[in-house]
């Protein structure tokens, strides 16, 4: 990817699940865009709204909430490269509010360039119907893991998640991975209480699969984690996160920890 290209993480998204030709490169560097700063908690899309753009996510996260619930239910996290409203260029209901999660950086697109993206390129349009495909199995996988795993599985199937998704477009090489999440958001992202979701860490912590300091994750134990968590990250359409160093090497564990970490399940 060429340096300074904006899009890059988008690009990178695309090229994951289909293939990006030197043409659609120069389409994506056309693609008009106004890019904004926001931060945290900030409303980029309501319920009810009928949008003529979609966002391009560049730095941070994104979800999708339901504000108005007594939970404010976490529905879906997103990460750089992904428009998560990219299903309005084809149905514009709004179900839920798209708001930040930390700051971030998002690029505003307008629906038409999209579909003139259909003439121009059908190969990069039918990318961006494989998006939306992975979008509609990501929530299958959702509702999977908020209704039969149990807490803790559910929060390092989440974080296994979030850890691939990011290494798809180049970020987290290293398991360190930005986590501007407050336990009362990564509760509602897991149907648990707060209480519960602090728990649930400190359980994940004195397994030594995971540190979570500073709004940063640093998964210590990478395979350990997926065991844990029954992760199979089929239904992203991705390669499987394998061959990887963590940022600190794992303390040694005794057969002891390892019966601890089997127990928690």
């Amino acid at each position: 990817m060429q340096a300074g290209f904006p899009f890059s993480r988008f690009a990178e998204r695309l090229a994951a699940v289909g293939t990006l030709s030197s043409d659609n490169l120069d389409l994506l560097a056309k693609m008009p865009s106004s890019i904004n700063h926001y931060s945290s908690r900030h409303r980029l899309m309501q319920r009810g709204e009928l949008p003529t753009h979609c966002h391009l996510l560049l730095q941070g996260y994104l979800c999708w909430q339901d504000s108005e619930g007594r939970d404010r239910r976490i529905i879906s996290i997103h990460v750089p490269g992904d428009v998560p409203d990219l299903y309005t260029v084809h149905d514009l209901q709004v179900d839920y509010d798209l708001v930040t999660v930390g700051p971030a950086v998002v690029a505003s697109v307008p629906h038409r360039f999209f579909w003139e993206l259909a003439e121009l390129s059908p190969s990069l349009w039918r990318s961006l119907l494989r998006l939306i495909l992975i979008d509609a199995a990501s929530s299958r996988d959702w509702i999977l893991n908020v209704s039969s795993r149990d807490a803790l599985e559910r929060v390092a199937h989440l974080i296994c998640e979030i850890a691939t998704r990011l290494r798809a477009v180049g970020l987290a090489r290293d398991l360190c991975i930005p986590f501007p999440f407050t336990q009362s958001e990564l509760a509602a992202a897991c149907g648990i209480s707060a209480v519960h979701a602090n728990r649930t860490i400190q359980e994940l912590r004195r397994s030594n699969l995971l540190q979570w300091h500073s709004k940063t994750i640093t998964i210590t134990n990478w395979h350990g984690l997926v065991r844990l968590a029954g992760f199979n990250p089929a239904y992203l359409r991705l390669p499987v996160l394998d061959e990887v160093e963590p940022a600190e090497p794992p303390a040694a564990r005794s057969a002891d920890a390892v019966a601890n970490a089997a127990s928690l399940r």
